[in-house]
């Protein structure tokens, strides 16, 4: 039988058909794609004719076709459906892949050919998308460690190598603690639970064969828990297991994986000639350099940290009323201040959330993107990985778009957070392609029959994520490599982000934040007490970023530390950490950090990006609303549709006539003096 992977897709929109792919494809099919691969590199080495921008540099974005067909399934299964199966053949696939991706990046002939092209650019006549590959090509190639020789040579190859394995190790870790812990509830248990958090506990206990509900470590579960459980043992035994992810101890501690990690980051970043890895991983970056990281972080946390003081303050007083001794732990911050919005902002969660139903969110959002964008999406009944995926045609004025998946209930095989994905870039060269874009949700699934209910934070991550695959749907680049969300760090977060800001407009609430029993608006007064307490509870919400952020530029800026958990703790203490508040992601579970390279020394970038969403916002503001037609068009001509074919500052300053100072950001978050 033929493998699925390898054979023609007779499928719409030559998507993956996953209905025909089994688990056993994958090795097979990966063998022969890496094979092909080589003999592709192997053919642009071995070409007779003297080097130029289509025999080396289109040639090489050419090659690897058959390798991204096997893999864009592989990897959307392993992050989002990853069962026993799955997990082994990423142990197995990632030194595979590293090994040969550090053997082409080493491969001194190829180099050569690239070098040769990039030393006569300025004499072949390149236009800016061809001249801005050519660059992207070189520059990947040179800190990737093509120019290493002899014994520097082989080590980067090692250190490649090993960072994949631990990478990896360090996700299933993560995702095993996660899908193994749960804490089973009593009837008696329930007491003080609303309605949408029992019926997910239930449901929780149901997908894990349990009799009664169960709290998971799904953030879906463990959060409204711990804001509503009048239970405080209980929401201390899940508080302590949430924030332990990763250090549990035995074979999933993630403790000394992230501290070889940090090692061999080091030492990569010494073969290149940096003093760290940080400096090296900045300095392409909109930041540049970890001083301006740093400068921006601490602009930010003084102020966020005289709030999230006061608070604790409020709340500490308010469960001192309930016979609680001293300042409130952890695991009190949400609870008290869930009550405290009740009280202060008559605004209730649990009466707020029958308001937000996944359906409703998802078509608010298709609303805004069709009157900003005039994008129209159509349902299509068409299997994908998993049942829970939705399958949607994306087009305008009649013609076809994208492919657009939502994938948006947690079960014990998703790993947790949310994410955006492309099984398929968009690109003009060397093959004509449409995107098809993932967005990945771990919102709790409800009992069958029932509506799934978000919370406001879900309603905005759903946004979030669909900013970033508009950024992908709207991309219209010549080539891959720049397309959509290939952009720098710090700049990827500003579509997405800046599209949670539709979610706060007052039209598209009073359109979609429907009763899911009566179908009637949301009440006016209810609206407007939702957008006047959009920054409740900011400075909590930004300690506990920030920090992350400050702890992930300090492990990669300087020596790497021995033990990271010391340099966390001396870290946090230099900064004066509130103690009832704990970092977003500490180290064992830091899963922007160390399953890979995308966000170490970058986890700033999401204020770096929300220093320009509040900025960009404003431009709507400031012309004719949040749906101005000219500014949407600017946005779109300029940002999203040039992914990172022009370097991310010009793309604003097209967008925008300036970069933009902190003061917005501050305001936006309510931490302005």
């Amino acid at each position: 039988m033929t493998n699925p992977l390898l054979a023609p897709w007779d499928t719409p929109f030559d998507l993956p058909p996953f209905d025909r792919i089994g688990d056993e494809d994958f090795a097979p099919a990966l063998d022969e794609a890496l094979a092909a691969h080589n003999a592709e590199i192997k053919a642009i080495v071995a070409n007779d004719a003297a080097p130029d921008f289509e025999n080396t540099i289109a040639a090489l974005e050419a090659s690897g076709e058959a390798l991204d067909r096997v893999l864009s399934p592989f990897f959307a299964l392993a992050g989002a459906d990853a069962t026993a199966r799955r997990q082994e053949l990423q142990r197995e696939f990632s030194p595979k892949l590293a090994k040969h991706f550090a053997e082409i990046s080493a491969n001194p002939d190829l180099y050569a050919r690239i070098k040769a092209v990039w030393d006569r650019r300025d004499d072949l006549g390149l236009d800016d998308q061809d001249a801005r590959q050519l660059f992207l090509v070189h520059r990947g190639y040179v800190r990737s460690g093509a120019a290493l020789t002899g014994a520097e040579a082989d080590r980067m190859k090692q250190i490649k190598e090993r960072l994949a394995v631990l990478g990896t190790s360090f996700t299933q870790n993560l995702l095993k603690d996660e899908s193994d812990w749960s804490m089973d509830l009593t009837e008696a248990d329930l007491e003080g639970l609303p309605d949408f958090l029992i019926d997910a506990a239930r449901a929780a206990g149901e997908e894990k064969g349990k009799d009664g509900p169960v709290i998971t470590l799904s953030r879906s579960l463990i959060v409204p828990f711990l804001q509503f459980s009048p239970r405080r043992e209980l929401r201390e035994k899940a508080w302590k297991a949430w924030v332990s992810r990763g250090a549990f101890g035995g074979e999933t501690d993630n403790r000394d994986i992230a501290a070889e990690i940090l090692a061999l980051r080091e030492e990569r970043a010494k073969l290149l000639g940096y003093d760290n890895f940080a400096r090296y991983k900045l300095d392409t970056e909109m930041a540049g350099n970890p001083a301006a990281v740093r400068g921006l972080l601490m602009d930010v946390w003084e102020p966020a940290k005289r709030q999230a003081l006061a608070d604790q303050e409020v709340l500490s007083a308010m469960a001192a009323q309930d016979g609680v001794n001293g300042a409130i732990e952890g695991w009190d911050w949400r609870y008290y201040a869930e009550k405290r919005r009740k009280a202060e902002r008559d605004l209730d969660e649990a009466a707020l959330k029958p308001y937000f139903q996944l359906d409703r969110m998802i078509d608010a959002a298709f609303d805004c993107s069709n009157r900003l964008f005039g994008l129209e999406f159509k349902e299509l009944d068409m299997a994908s990985y998993h049942p829970d995926v939705r399958v949607f045609e994306v087009t305008r004025d009649g013609a076809h778009v994208a492919i657009f998946l939502g994938d948006y209930f947690a079960r014990g095989t998703k790993r947790s957070g949310a994410w955006c994905s492309a099984i398929r870039s968009q690109a003009v060269r060397p093959r004509l392609q449409t995107p098809v874009v993932v967005n990945v949700c771990n919102f709790a699934k409800p009992p069958k029959g029932r509506a799934a209910l978000l919370s406001y934070d879900d309603a905005r991550t759903l946004f979030h994520e669909f900013g970033h695959a508009l950024h992908q749907m709207l991309s219209d680049v010549r080539w891959e490599g720049v397309s959509g969300t290939s952009v720098a760090r710090d700049f990827v977060e500003l579509p997405s982000q800046l599209f949670e800001h539709w979610l706060e407009v007052p039209e598209v609430l009073e359109k979609y934040a429907v009763h899911v029993d009566t179908g009637e608006p949301m009440p006016k007064a209810m609206l407007d007490k939702v957008l006047g307490a959009a920054n409740f509870d900011m400075g909590f919400q930004t300690v506990e970023y920030v920090a992350s952020a400050l702890v992930d530029l300090e492990f990669h800026d300087g020596a790497a530390p021995a033990d990271p958990m010391a340099k966390q703790a001396e870290v946090l203490d230099g900064l004066g950490m509130p103690s009832a508040i704990p970092m977003r992601h500490a180290t064992p579970q830091f899963a922007h950090v160390f399953s890979g390279d995308g966000y170490s020394s970058g986890y700033y970038s999401y204020m770096w990006s929300e220093v320009m969403d509040a900025d960009a916002f404003a431009a709507f503001e400031e012309a004719g609303g949040a749906f101005d037609p000219e500014v949407a068009k600017s946005l779109e001509e300029n940002i999203l549709s040039k992914g990172g074919s022009i370097e991310a500052a010009e793309l604003y300053e097209r967008f925008r006539g300036r970069l933009p100072g902190v003061e917005a950001l501050l305001k936006g978050r309510g931490l302005a003096a």
